[in-house]
Protein backbone atom coordinates (compact mmCIF):
# COMPACT_ATOMS: atom_id res chain seq x y z
CA UNK A 1 0.00 0.00 0.00
CA UNK A 2 1.18 3.46 -0.41
CA UNK A 3 1.11 6.23 1.90
CA UNK A 4 -2.77 7.19 2.40
CA UNK A 5 -3.82 4.55 0.46
CA UNK A 6 -6.97 1.80 2.19
CA UNK A 7 -8.61 -1.58 1.50
CA UNK A 8 -11.18 -3.37 3.04
CA UNK A 9 -11.46 -5.37 6.32
CA UNK A 10 -13.84 -7.97 5.88
CA UNK A 11 -12.69 -10.27 8.68
CA UNK A 12 -14.13 -10.57 12.20
CA UNK A 13 -10.59 -10.46 13.64
CA UNK A 14 -6.87 -9.74 12.72
CA UNK A 15 -3.81 -9.74 13.94
CA UNK A 16 -1.79 -6.16 13.34
CA UNK A 17 2.08 -7.15 12.89
CA UNK A 18 4.25 -5.25 13.15
CA UNK A 19 8.04 -5.76 11.65
CA UNK A 20 11.28 -4.79 11.03
CA UNK A 21 14.67 -6.04 11.14
CA UNK A 22 17.26 -6.27 14.52
CA UNK A 23 20.51 -5.76 14.22
CA UNK A 24 23.42 -2.81 13.05
CA UNK A 25 22.33 -0.72 15.77
CA UNK A 26 18.86 -0.99 15.00
CA UNK A 27 16.74 0.28 18.16
CA UNK A 28 14.17 -2.00 20.11
CA UNK A 29 10.53 -1.17 18.67
CA UNK A 30 7.00 -1.66 20.33
CA UNK A 31 3.53 -1.75 19.20
CA UNK A 32 0.52 0.23 20.57
CA UNK A 33 -3.08 0.70 19.85
CA UNK A 34 -5.10 3.99 20.60
CA UNK A 35 -9.15 3.54 20.94
CA UNK A 36 -10.34 6.95 19.51
CA UNK A 37 -14.09 8.42 20.10
CA UNK A 38 -14.07 11.95 17.60
CA UNK A 39 -10.30 11.46 17.65
CA UNK A 40 -9.34 11.59 21.06
CA UNK A 41 -9.39 8.48 23.38
CA UNK A 42 -12.42 8.32 26.13
CA UNK A 43 -9.58 7.71 29.26
CA UNK A 44 -5.85 6.36 29.80
CA UNK A 45 -7.54 2.59 29.54
CA UNK A 46 -8.33 2.96 25.80
CA UNK A 47 -4.17 2.82 24.95
CA UNK A 48 -3.25 -0.66 24.70
CA UNK A 49 0.67 -1.26 24.67
CA UNK A 50 3.50 -3.29 26.13
CA UNK A 51 2.26 -1.62 29.85
CA UNK A 52 -1.26 -2.03 29.45
CA UNK A 53 -1.71 -5.30 27.05
CA UNK A 54 -5.71 -5.41 27.63
CA UNK A 55 -7.81 -3.45 26.34
CA UNK A 56 -10.78 -3.85 29.00
CA UNK A 57 -13.62 -4.85 26.77
CA UNK A 58 -10.97 -7.66 25.36
CA UNK A 59 -11.14 -6.72 21.71
CA UNK A 60 -7.59 -5.50 21.31
CA UNK A 61 -4.81 -6.77 22.97
CA UNK A 62 -1.29 -6.57 22.89
CA UNK A 63 0.30 -9.63 22.09
CA UNK A 64 4.06 -8.97 22.49
CA UNK A 65 7.64 -9.80 20.42
CA UNK A 66 9.26 -12.61 18.82
CA UNK A 67 12.23 -13.41 16.22
CA UNK A 68 13.46 -15.25 13.93
CA UNK A 69 17.21 -15.45 12.67
CA UNK A 70 18.36 -13.98 8.86
CA UNK A 71 19.02 -16.40 6.28
CA UNK A 72 22.56 -16.53 7.57
CA UNK A 73 21.88 -17.63 10.96
CA UNK A 74 23.29 -14.11 12.28
CA UNK A 75 22.11 -10.86 13.10
CA UNK A 76 18.98 -8.74 11.12
CA UNK A 77 16.39 -11.36 11.71
CA UNK A 78 12.90 -10.48 11.40
CA UNK A 79 11.17 -9.40 14.63
CA UNK A 80 7.30 -8.65 15.24
CA UNK A 81 5.63 -7.34 17.28
CA UNK A 82 2.01 -8.32 17.48
CA UNK A 83 -1.51 -6.46 18.12
CA UNK A 84 -5.01 -8.79 18.13
CA UNK A 85 -8.25 -6.70 17.32
CA UNK A 86 -11.36 -8.34 17.44
CA UNK A 87 -12.85 -6.27 15.07
CA UNK A 88 -16.64 -8.17 16.21
CA UNK A 89 -15.68 -7.33 19.87
CA UNK A 90 -14.89 -3.51 19.86
CA UNK A 91 -17.47 -1.27 21.23
CA UNK A 92 -19.61 0.67 18.67
CA UNK A 93 -18.85 4.28 19.99
CA UNK A 94 -15.15 3.36 18.83
CA UNK A 95 -14.78 4.63 15.69
CA UNK A 96 -11.19 4.15 15.06
CA UNK A 97 -8.55 2.38 16.15
CA UNK A 98 -4.65 3.93 15.27
CA UNK A 99 -1.90 1.46 14.91
CA UNK A 100 1.22 3.10 16.61
CA UNK A 101 4.70 2.62 16.41
CA UNK A 102 7.78 3.45 19.14
CA UNK A 103 11.20 3.56 19.05
CA UNK A 104 13.43 2.31 22.33
CA UNK A 105 16.71 3.67 21.74
CA UNK A 106 17.20 5.25 18.97
CA UNK A 107 15.27 6.75 15.98
CA UNK A 108 13.07 5.13 12.92
CA UNK A 109 16.26 6.30 10.45
CA UNK A 110 17.94 3.39 12.46
CA UNK A 111 15.13 0.74 11.90
CA UNK A 112 15.49 -1.24 9.04
CA UNK A 113 12.62 -3.12 7.12
CA UNK A 114 9.66 -1.25 9.14
CA UNK A 115 6.57 -2.57 8.06
CA UNK A 116 2.49 -3.33 9.23
CA UNK A 117 0.94 -6.07 7.96
CA UNK A 118 -2.75 -7.00 8.53
CA UNK A 119 -3.54 -10.21 8.59
CA UNK A 120 -7.15 -12.26 9.24
CA UNK A 121 -6.66 -14.24 12.67
CA UNK A 122 -8.53 -17.06 11.61
CA UNK A 123 -6.95 -17.95 8.27
CA UNK A 124 -4.21 -16.63 8.52
CA UNK A 125 -4.40 -14.49 4.73
CA UNK A 126 -2.48 -10.97 4.18
CA UNK A 127 -5.43 -8.00 3.97
CA UNK A 128 -2.83 -5.36 3.96
CA UNK A 129 0.32 -3.89 4.03
CA UNK A 130 1.90 -0.98 4.37
CA UNK A 131 6.14 -0.49 4.33
CA UNK A 132 7.84 2.82 6.20
CA UNK A 133 10.90 3.90 3.67
CA UNK A 134 11.06 7.42 4.31
CA UNK A 135 11.68 7.56 8.33
CA UNK A 136 14.38 10.01 9.57
CA UNK A 137 14.69 11.25 12.96
CA UNK A 138 11.24 10.39 14.49
CA UNK A 139 10.75 8.22 17.40
CA UNK A 140 7.10 7.60 17.11
CA UNK A 141 5.02 6.40 13.74
CA UNK A 142 1.21 6.21 13.53
CA UNK A 143 1.32 3.58 10.81
CA UNK A 144 -2.11 2.84 9.83
CA UNK A 145 -5.56 2.92 11.38
CA UNK A 146 -9.04 0.70 11.35
CA UNK A 147 -11.31 2.19 11.06
CA UNK A 148 -15.23 2.15 10.38
CA UNK A 149 -16.92 2.62 6.89
CA UNK A 150 -20.52 1.88 6.18
CA UNK A 151 -20.76 -0.55 8.70
CA UNK A 152 -17.56 -2.45 8.10
CA UNK A 153 -13.87 -1.68 8.89
CA UNK A 154 -11.39 -0.34 6.36
CA UNK A 155 -7.71 -0.49 6.88
CA UNK A 156 -5.41 2.91 6.00
CA UNK A 157 -1.89 3.60 5.48
CA UNK A 158 -1.10 6.78 7.38
CA UNK A 159 2.72 7.12 7.84
CA UNK A 160 2.72 10.56 10.19
CA UNK A 161 5.98 10.43 12.23
CA UNK A 162 7.06 11.84 15.79
CA UNK A 163 10.12 13.32 16.97
CA UNK A 164 8.50 13.14 20.78
CA UNK A 165 8.56 9.70 21.39
CA UNK A 166 5.62 7.96 22.39
CA UNK A 167 4.64 10.44 24.93
CA UNK A 168 4.40 12.53 22.50
CA UNK A 169 2.46 10.85 20.19
CA UNK A 170 -0.28 9.76 23.18
CA UNK A 171 -0.77 12.67 24.87
CA UNK A 172 -2.08 14.33 21.20
CA UNK A 173 -4.72 11.46 21.61
CA UNK A 174 -5.46 12.49 25.23
CA UNK A 175 -3.45 10.09 26.98
CA UNK A 176 -2.12 11.40 30.32
CA UNK A 177 1.27 10.22 30.66
CA UNK A 178 3.44 9.97 33.70
CA UNK A 179 6.50 11.69 34.24
CA UNK A 180 9.71 9.41 34.05
CA UNK A 181 11.71 9.31 36.99
CA UNK A 182 15.15 8.99 37.08
CA UNK A 183 16.67 5.78 37.14
CA UNK A 184 20.21 3.41 37.10
CA UNK A 185 21.00 1.79 33.99
CA UNK A 186 19.61 -0.59 32.77
CA UNK A 187 2.31 -36.66 30.95
CA UNK A 188 4.89 -38.49 32.51
CA UNK A 189 6.82 -35.54 34.95
CA UNK A 190 7.55 -37.00 38.40
CA UNK A 191 7.63 -33.66 40.53
CA UNK A 192 7.63 -33.03 43.91
CA UNK A 193 4.92 -33.40 46.74
CA UNK A 194 5.12 -30.73 48.75
CA UNK A 195 0.94 -30.55 49.44
CA UNK A 196 -0.45 -27.00 49.28
CA UNK A 197 -3.85 -26.62 49.01
CA UNK A 198 -5.93 -24.95 45.26
CA UNK A 199 -6.78 -21.79 46.10
CA UNK A 200 -8.82 -18.47 43.92
CA UNK A 201 -6.03 -17.70 40.92
CA UNK A 202 -5.61 -13.70 41.63
CA UNK A 203 -7.77 -11.34 39.56
CA UNK A 204 -5.86 -9.38 37.04
CA UNK A 205 -4.80 -6.06 37.46
CA UNK A 206 -7.77 -3.48 37.03
CA UNK A 207 -7.15 -1.29 33.83
CA UNK A 208 -6.11 2.11 34.11
CA UNK A 209 -8.54 4.96 34.66
CA UNK A 210 -8.85 8.64 34.02
CA UNK A 211 -6.64 9.83 36.66
CA UNK A 212 -4.06 7.41 36.81
CA UNK A 213 -1.07 8.35 34.07
CA UNK A 214 0.22 5.82 31.99
CA UNK A 215 3.63 4.14 32.52
CA UNK A 216 6.09 4.37 29.54
CA UNK A 217 9.09 3.07 30.93
CA UNK A 218 10.81 -0.57 30.40
CA UNK A 219 14.01 -2.65 31.22
CA UNK A 220 14.85 -4.88 28.63
CA UNK A 221 17.89 -7.42 29.83
CA UNK A 222 20.26 -8.85 27.73
CA UNK A 223 23.59 -11.15 27.57
CA UNK A 224 25.35 -8.36 27.81
CA UNK A 225 23.36 -6.66 30.98
CA UNK A 226 20.88 -9.13 32.75
CA UNK A 227 20.48 -8.55 35.95
CA UNK A 228 18.10 -5.21 37.23
CA UNK A 229 17.46 -4.36 40.54
CA UNK A 230 13.34 -4.11 40.98
CA UNK A 231 13.21 -0.97 43.85
CA UNK A 232 16.47 1.20 41.88
CA UNK A 233 16.30 0.08 38.20
CA UNK A 234 12.61 -0.22 37.93
CA UNK A 235 10.83 1.75 40.34
CA UNK A 236 9.20 -0.97 42.25
CA UNK A 237 8.24 -0.57 45.92
CA UNK A 238 5.78 -3.44 46.52
CA UNK A 239 2.61 -4.59 45.08
CA UNK A 240 2.49 -7.64 42.72
CA UNK A 241 4.49 -8.75 39.87
CA UNK A 242 2.99 -10.96 37.46
CA UNK A 243 5.25 -12.89 34.97
CA UNK A 244 4.11 -14.06 31.68
CA UNK A 245 5.88 -15.95 28.64
CA UNK A 246 4.73 -15.44 24.83
CA UNK A 247 6.06 -17.16 22.02
CA UNK A 248 5.89 -17.72 18.09
CA UNK A 249 6.17 -21.19 16.51
CA UNK A 250 8.54 -21.30 13.54
CA UNK A 251 7.20 -23.23 10.88
CA UNK A 252 8.74 -26.68 10.49
CA UNK A 253 12.55 -26.97 9.06
CA UNK A 254 12.90 -27.87 5.74
CA UNK A 255 16.43 -28.43 5.41
CA UNK A 256 18.91 -31.34 6.47
CA UNK A 257 18.44 -30.64 10.17
CA UNK A 258 15.64 -32.62 11.89
CA UNK A 259 12.05 -30.95 12.42
CA UNK A 260 11.00 -31.32 15.86
CA UNK A 261 6.95 -30.85 15.81
CA UNK A 262 4.74 -28.69 17.44
CA UNK A 263 1.82 -28.12 15.85
CA UNK A 264 0.71 -24.99 13.67
CA UNK A 265 2.91 -21.98 14.22
CA UNK A 266 0.76 -19.79 16.69
CA UNK A 267 1.46 -17.34 19.22
CA UNK A 268 0.62 -18.46 22.87
CA UNK A 269 0.77 -17.70 26.55
CA UNK A 270 2.81 -19.78 28.43
CA UNK A 271 0.34 -22.38 29.94
CA UNK A 272 -1.61 -22.31 26.63
CA UNK A 273 -1.57 -25.78 24.65
CA UNK A 274 -1.58 -25.88 20.87
CA UNK A 275 -5.35 -27.13 20.45
CA UNK A 276 -3.87 -29.59 17.33
CA UNK A 277 -0.65 -30.36 18.53
CA UNK A 278 -1.88 -30.34 22.77
CA UNK A 279 1.32 -28.61 23.82
CA UNK A 280 0.75 -28.26 27.65
CA UNK A 281 3.66 -25.40 28.84
CA UNK A 282 3.87 -25.58 32.96
CA UNK A 283 5.45 -22.48 34.20
CA UNK A 284 6.75 -23.07 37.84
CA UNK A 285 8.89 -21.53 40.58
CA UNK A 286 11.21 -23.02 43.08
CA UNK A 287 11.52 -20.55 46.57
CA UNK A 288 13.62 -20.31 49.23
CA UNK A 289 12.56 -18.41 51.67
CA UNK A 290 14.53 -15.79 53.90
CA UNK A 291 13.91 -18.72 57.15
CA UNK A 292 15.32 -21.46 55.00
CA UNK A 293 12.12 -23.19 53.78
CA UNK A 294 12.29 -24.39 50.42
CA UNK A 295 9.71 -25.82 47.50
CA UNK A 296 8.19 -25.53 44.51
CA UNK A 297 5.29 -23.77 43.11
CA UNK A 298 3.84 -25.62 39.85
CA UNK A 299 0.28 -26.72 38.17
CA UNK A 300 0.74 -30.59 40.03
CA UNK A 301 0.27 -29.62 43.37
CA UNK A 302 -2.09 -26.68 44.10
CA UNK A 303 -1.21 -23.78 42.90
CA UNK A 304 0.85 -22.32 45.54
CA UNK A 305 -0.98 -19.20 47.53
CA UNK A 306 -0.40 -15.48 47.02
CA UNK A 307 -0.89 -13.92 50.80
CA UNK A 308 0.88 -16.67 53.06
CA UNK A 309 4.00 -18.77 52.27
CA UNK A 310 5.54 -19.21 49.51
CA UNK A 311 3.65 -15.86 48.80
CA UNK A 312 3.81 -17.28 45.16
CA UNK A 313 0.36 -18.07 43.02
CA UNK A 314 -0.15 -19.87 40.01
CA UNK A 315 -3.28 -18.81 37.38
CA UNK A 316 -5.32 -22.33 37.11
CA UNK A 317 -3.67 -24.48 34.72
CA UNK A 318 -4.62 -24.07 30.80
CA UNK A 319 -4.32 -27.23 29.26
CA UNK A 320 -6.72 -26.09 26.07
CA UNK A 321 -6.02 -23.22 25.30
CA UNK A 322 -9.07 -21.64 25.44
CA UNK A 323 -7.66 -18.88 27.41
CA UNK A 324 -5.98 -16.19 25.69
CA UNK A 325 -4.02 -15.08 28.60
CA UNK A 326 -3.07 -18.23 28.86
CA UNK A 327 -1.37 -18.77 32.41
CA UNK A 328 0.03 -16.23 34.32
CA UNK A 329 2.61 -16.36 37.49
CA UNK A 330 2.00 -13.74 40.67
CA UNK A 331 4.74 -12.97 42.82
CA UNK A 332 3.66 -11.19 46.17
CA UNK A 333 5.99 -7.62 46.35
CA UNK A 334 4.69 -6.81 49.61
CA UNK A 335 6.69 -9.95 51.15
CA UNK A 336 9.76 -9.14 49.05
CA UNK A 337 11.88 -9.61 52.16
CA UNK A 338 10.78 -13.06 53.31
CA UNK A 339 12.63 -14.14 49.63
CA UNK A 340 16.10 -15.17 49.86
CA UNK A 341 15.88 -16.50 46.36
CA UNK A 342 13.42 -17.28 43.43
CA UNK A 343 13.67 -19.58 40.12
CA UNK A 344 10.84 -19.13 37.23
CA UNK A 345 11.18 -21.64 34.83
CA UNK A 346 9.05 -23.83 32.36
CA UNK A 347 8.70 -27.12 30.96
CA UNK A 348 7.50 -28.80 28.59
CA UNK A 349 4.22 -31.42 30.39
CA UNK A 350 3.37 -32.62 26.50
CA UNK A 351 2.95 -31.98 22.91
CA UNK A 352 6.49 -31.72 22.27
CA UNK A 353 9.96 -33.07 22.61
CA UNK A 354 12.20 -29.92 22.71
CA UNK A 355 11.96 -25.96 22.80
CA UNK A 356 13.40 -26.19 19.02
CA UNK A 357 11.89 -23.46 16.95
CA UNK A 358 10.45 -21.55 19.78
CA UNK A 359 11.04 -17.41 19.97
CA UNK A 360 9.62 -16.29 23.09
CA UNK A 361 9.46 -13.09 25.09
CA UNK A 362 9.41 -13.32 29.00
CA UNK A 363 7.78 -10.51 30.58
CA UNK A 364 7.58 -9.64 34.79
CA UNK A 365 5.14 -6.88 35.25
CA UNK A 366 4.80 -5.43 38.64
CA UNK A 367 1.85 -3.96 39.55
CA UNK A 368 3.82 0.07 40.69
CA UNK A 369 7.37 -0.65 38.45
CA UNK A 370 8.48 -0.93 35.00
CA UNK A 371 8.21 -3.84 33.05
CA UNK A 372 10.93 -6.26 32.70
CA UNK A 373 11.27 -8.14 29.54
CA UNK A 374 13.73 -10.35 27.63
CA UNK A 375 14.11 -12.88 24.80
CA UNK A 376 14.99 -16.79 24.95
CA UNK A 377 17.55 -17.62 22.61
CA UNK A 378 17.30 -20.42 19.86
CA UNK A 379 17.29 -23.43 21.45
CA UNK A 380 19.70 -25.76 19.74
CA UNK A 381 19.94 -28.96 22.65
CA UNK A 382 17.47 -31.52 23.15
CA UNK A 383 15.89 -29.28 26.08
CA UNK A 384 12.39 -30.17 27.87
CA UNK A 385 13.22 -27.18 30.54
CA UNK A 386 14.15 -23.77 30.70
CA UNK A 387 15.27 -21.66 33.15
CA UNK A 388 13.89 -18.14 32.79
CA UNK A 389 14.92 -15.95 35.64
CA UNK A 390 16.56 -16.02 38.91
CA UNK A 391 15.63 -13.81 41.59
CA UNK A 392 18.07 -13.06 44.47
CA UNK A 393 17.67 -11.19 47.60
CA UNK A 394 20.67 -8.37 47.73
CA UNK A 395 20.99 -5.40 50.22
CA UNK A 396 17.78 -5.31 51.11
CA UNK A 397 16.09 -5.20 47.20
CA UNK A 398 15.23 -8.33 44.47
CA UNK A 399 17.20 -8.50 41.92
CA UNK A 400 16.35 -10.28 38.26
CA UNK A 401 18.80 -11.92 36.50
CA UNK A 402 17.99 -12.97 32.56
CA UNK A 403 19.01 -16.93 32.65
CA UNK A 404 17.38 -18.35 29.02
CA UNK A 405 18.98 -21.57 29.56
CA UNK A 406 17.59 -24.48 28.50
CA UNK A 407 18.63 -28.03 30.37
CA UNK A 408 18.73 -31.46 29.29
CA UNK A 409 16.61 -33.99 31.28
CA UNK A 410 19.18 -37.10 32.05
CA UNK A 411 17.46 -40.19 31.84
CA UNK A 412 15.26 -41.33 35.07
CA UNK A 413 15.47 -37.22 36.35
CA UNK A 414 12.02 -35.50 35.87
CA UNK A 415 11.95 -31.84 33.77
CA UNK A 416 11.22 -29.91 37.26
CA UNK A 417 14.39 -31.98 39.55
CA UNK A 418 16.79 -30.43 36.39
CA UNK A 419 16.20 -27.22 37.66
CA UNK A 420 16.59 -28.54 40.97
CA UNK A 421 19.83 -29.79 40.52
CA UNK A 422 21.11 -27.26 38.14
CA UNK A 423 20.82 -24.51 40.89
CA UNK A 424 21.11 -26.38 43.74
CA UNK A 425 17.94 -25.93 45.39
CA UNK A 426 18.15 -29.62 47.02
CA UNK A 427 14.51 -30.70 47.62
CA UNK A 428 13.24 -34.64 47.57
CA UNK A 429 11.36 -35.47 44.46
CA UNK A 430 8.16 -38.46 43.89
CA UNK A 431 6.11 -39.04 40.76
CA UNK A 432 3.36 -37.23 40.57
CA UNK A 433 0.75 -36.35 37.69
CA UNK A 434 -2.22 -34.22 36.87
CA UNK A 435 -5.61 -35.52 37.77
Amino acid sequence: MLKGANVPVSARGVRVELGWRSGNGAPDVDASALLLVSGKVRSDADFVFYNQPAHASGAVRHEGKSSAEGSDGGSGGLVTDVLAVDLDGVEPEVERIVIAASADGGDFGRVPGLSVRVVDADGGVELARYDSADATVETAFVLGDLYRRDGGWKFRAVGQGYDSGLAGLATDYGISVEEPEAVGPVGESPAAVVAAPAVEAPAAPAPVTAGQPVRLTKVTLTKESPTVSLTKDTGTTGGVMRVNLNWQLRAEKTDDAPARRWGPGRRRAAGAAEAVGGLDLDLCVLYELADGRKGVVQALEGFGALHEPPYIQLDADDRTGARAEGENLTINLDHKDRFRRLLVFVVIYQGASDFAGLHATVTLQPSDGAPIEFSLDECTVPARTCALALITQEDGDLVVRREARFLVNELGISMQQTADEAYGWGLTWTPAVKG
